[in-house]
């Protein structure tokens, strides 16, 4: 997404609560990658939704931004046979998760038992968990940090990716600029 439009979207959505909430899970995802001995992104959706346009775009703002850890590795549930190597890792990368690995969960759709299970394991060995998704509970009770997009997926969940991609690869403000903002409304 090129920034009029990124610009024209955050026109729309002022004042709505998404901007800062898409900011403050874009800044959790930024922190949690650019930790000393983070790992790189392990990138991964359900079984029938692969976040390919999320991980275009956070491969964009690692190389913008200066942040190389946002360039994720997308994990797949099927790798067809011949995968080029970048698009050939599969659900069982999530076993060598540990501590320091930052693991991004998009499920516009309820997550499977087998993949909670492996998300649950990761967890437990000291990985850190971010989901995105539209209201699922048992993923709820794994995430460290969350965003849920309330109703189904479509366009509604398509551009909070944008959103989040975009403020995980933005600088975040500095100390003062901090101390003197205004307190964020809750919705």
């Amino acid at each position: 997404m090129d920034a009029v439009r990124v610009s024209a979207l955050r026109d729309r959505l002022a004042g709505t609560g998404w901007l800062e909430a898409a900011g403050a899970f874009g800044g959790a995802l930024r922190r949690a990658v650019g930790r000393r001995g983070a790992e790189p992104l392990l990138l991964v959706g359900t079984e029938r939704h692969e976040p390919w346009h999320l991980a275009a775009h956070l491969d964009d703002e690692a190389a913008w931004s200066g942040v190389p850890g946002l360039a994720p590795t997308l994990l797949r549930h099927h790798v067809p046979p011949g995968a080029p190597a970048h698009l050939g890792h599969g659900l069982t990368r999530l076993a060598t998760a540990r501590r320091g690995a930052t693991l991004l969960v998009v499920a516009p759709e309820r997550t499977d038992d087998p993949l909670l299970e492996r998300l649950q394991d990761a967890r437990r060995s000291g990985a850190t968990l971010l989901a995105l998704d539209t209201g699922d509970r048992e993923l709820a009770g794994l995430a460290h940090e969350r965003l849920t997009v309330p109703g189904a997926g479509g366009e509604p969940f398509d551009l909070v990716q944008h959103l989040v991609s975009t403020a995980a690869g933005a600088k975040p403000p500095g100390l003062l600029a901090r101390l003197t903002a205004a307190p964020l409304s809750r919705w």
